[in-house]
């Protein structure tokens, strides 16, 4: 059996009502791992808040040229974001594991306002103030000893569940 291409594929385009929003994630990687599954899930914008957010040579090797395509901005202060996704009747979502927060797997989408899915510094998580602005925090079941995913693999298992939910 032959192996398909990118030029081969027949996946059907489809355009996702999701904003991703970054809460000061800085590794260039991480960045340019964001922007491939911004585009693979088709989703409407990524928004990348803090002060020293750079889309240099390091962040572009990974994000295979995606960057040119998605729809993105950088913008200093999540509190702004925040504030101006509400005014505008998002269903905020943080992807944080809290005394509250719900199992991905348990959670039923039950909306049909356009979605932000609020995610963390790689350090410390999203913060307690945008939590508290959320109306949904979902995490992932942890199996083994750790604690916590990259941000980008918690992205993309939080993305396809999303996106599958949406489909459905």
């Amino acid at each position: 059996m032959k192996q398909l291409t990118h030029y081969t594929t027949n996946f059907k385009k489809q355009k996702h009502p999701i904003t991703l929003v970054c809460d000061n994630i800085s590794n260039a990687p991480n960045i340019g791992s964001l922007f491939r599954i911004a585009d693979a899930f088709s989703i409407e914008e990524l928004i990348l808040c803090g002060k020293n957010i750079s889309l240099g040579k390091r962040m572009t090797k990974t994000s295979r040229s995606t960057e040119k395509y998605v729809n993105h901005r950088i913008e200093k202060s999540i509190k702004t974001v925040i504030t101006d996704l509400k005014a505008k009747n998002y269903f905020l979502i943080a992807l944080e594991i809290t005394k509250n927060s719900q199992e991905l797997n348990q959670f039923t989408l039950n909306t049909k306002l356009p979605i932000a899915l609020i995610l963390g510094d790689e350090n410390f998580g999203v913060s307690e103030d945008i939590l508290n602005q959320s109306d949904a925090i979902v995490h992932i079941n942890m199996y083994g000893n750790n604690s916590s995913m990259n941000v980008v693999q918690a992205t993309s298992i939080t993305l396809y569940e999303l996106t599958k939910q949406l489909n459905s």
